[in-house]
């Protein structure tokens, strides 16, 4: 699997780019902020977006999902508890002085268990809220895309509409933590880590 990791926008959120060695077809998770950059560098892999993933609503996750669309017709997926935030995101953005458009409706609303699939690779979807009522992870072999929900070192704000701690370390430790301590953890911001990592040194989510 090609896995690369662009830090866009001006809070540098993780836009990743998933692509299939074989078909040569990919995923785009978050694609926060700089939209053609994006572009661009699925033209160096030689890779065709076959689906949009979004791991939560948040306008520097999703920001980028308009031009996206717009450039590769590839359907935009998300939990349906954070679909209402894409119709507002100019104004979530212009409360912390930044800018993003507002962006299509979803094509498909991800649920817990879901495999979407995309050349001859399959993401599993978990539904892990906390930061947000809707945020979602995506599971495949030794690895796993969280978006906000864990960090190195770190775990995602709750002080946000829809944000719980209990229910965010509840998401970290009985659906992050199981899938194994070799998984490697690709964040929504900051450098990758691992699960055991996380379970051993997280000051806030670690299992004594």
């Amino acid at each position: 699997m090609i896995i690369k990791t662009l830090a866009v926008g001006p809070i540098m959120a993780n836009c990743h780019i998933l692509g299939c060695e074989k078909t040569k077809e990919a995923a785009v998770i978050d694609p926060g902020d700089d939209a053609d950059r994006i572009l661009h560098t699925l033209a160096e892999l030689n890779l065709t977006v076959k689906l949009i993933l979004n791991t939560h609503g948040h306008f520097d996750h999703v920001g980028g999902n308009r031009r996206l669309i717009e450039v590769t017709e590839a359907p935009l997926m998300i939990h349906e508890f954070d679909a209402p935030m894409l119709e507002s995101l100019s104004q979530s953005a212009s409360a912390w002085g930044m800018r993003a458009e507002n962006s299509p409706a979803p094509d498909q609303f991800l649920e817990d268990s879901d495999n979407v699939t995309f050349g001859h690779l399959s993401l599993a979807v978990i539904h892990t809220p906390g930061h947000t009522r809707g945020g979602v992870s995506f599971h495949t072999d030794g690895a796993v895309f969280v978006g906000d929900t864990l960090f190195a070192g770190s775990i995602g704000r709750t002080d946000f509409p829809g944000g719980d701690y209990d229910t965010l370390i509840t998401s970290i430790q009985k659906k992050l933590f199981p899938l194994g301590d070799e998984v490697v953890v690709y964040t929504g911001h900051g450098p990758e880590t691992s699960i055991g990592h996380e379970k051993r040194s997280n000051p806030f989510a670690r299992i004594q």
